[in-house]
């Protein structure tokens, strides 16, 4: 390992405000629906990302790594459940939010039926590189989240704080027990392009439906505003293509990408999310 930076399990509850689940960001519903997009795979691939990690916990022989596998399941753990409550949400408004997650655990349980534990481990180092990279964006440019609701903001600053905390140990995982070998190599690039590909074939129809579901399909001004927040400025899609193609090197590791300092922010961002419990608690 080149880097050990330690997942630590923060239950944090953020009591998201249903009703502005449709358009919590400050860029509009479009946007929004985006990130809500996203949230639901994130119950079921994180539960996925455990099983795949957690699979091989017995042959991690590195204490410390073992010490990371547990905040990490410990992480992954809270970050399924507070997505569900977001997704809850979601259904509330009239998205078929359960209907799409039954899409994503159907899709995720073939992949445990045609995978062995190597297979799934690589697609899951493949898909926490996507999250990392996204994160990484969220963090180094404040414009991504600037003026949108607080809670939401927060628990989206959250989950990329901590993703990026533990960025490294599936990855980590997979290099012990896997290898570091050519086919260890192969495998991890195709997991790579091909959860690319199902992913973003899933997301953009999701996003697609919920804009539709708002009446704003065909709202011009949305759209435009939408592509130039992912590829224009700040350009949240753009910005993180030469760290996609980063972990096509062959001696390619997480942490060559080293935004440790966006860590320092944690206890800041806890304090703030528990400001809003004692404000909410004063307020009743």
């Amino acid at each position: 390992m080149k880097t050990t930076v330690m997942p630590v399990r923060r239950n944090l509850e953020f009591n998201l405000p249903a009703d502005r689940v449709g358009d919590w960001h400050a860029k509009g519903v479009h946007v929004s629906h985006f990130f809500n997009a996203m949230s639901l795979f994130f119950p079921d691939g994180e539960r996925f990302f455990i099983d795949s990690v957690r699979a091989y916990r017995d042959e991690v022989t590195d204490p410390e790594l073992k010490e990371a596998v547990r905040g990490f399941i410990g992480q992954e753990a809270m970050h399924g459940r507070e997505h569900e409550d977001y997704n809850d949400a979601l259904e509330q408004r009239g998205m078929p939010a359960k209907r799409n997650s039954r899409i994503v655990l159907g899709l995720l349980n073939i992949t445990r039926k045609i995978e062995g534990r190597a297979g799934q481990l690589a697609i899951t180092i493949a898909l926490e590189h996507l999250t990392a990279i996204l994160a990484d964006i969220v963090l180094r440019e404040p414009r991504t989240l600037a003026g949108s609701e607080p809670r939401f903001a927060a628990m989206w600053r959250w989950h990329a704080l901590e993703e990026t905390e533990h960025k490294a140990v599936a990855f980590d995982v997979y290099q012990q027990v896997v290898g570091k070998g050519p086919l260890a190599y192969f495998r991890r690039c195709l997991a790579l392009i091909i959860a690319t590909l199902v992913f973003w074939v899933m997301v953009i129809p999701i996003h697609i439906g919920m804009v539709a579901r708002e009446g704003k399909l065909f709202s011009l001004t949305g759209w435009l505003g939408a592509f130039n927040f992912l590829w224009g400025s700040p350009g949240t899609l753009r910005r993180v293509i030469p760290d996609w193609l980063d972990f096509f090197k062959p001696g390619f590791h997480p942490w060559d990408h080293d935004n440790r300092r966006y860590l320092e922010t944690v206890d800041e961002l806890v304090a703030e999310v528990e400001g809003y419990d004692k404000a909410a608690g004063a307020a009743a």
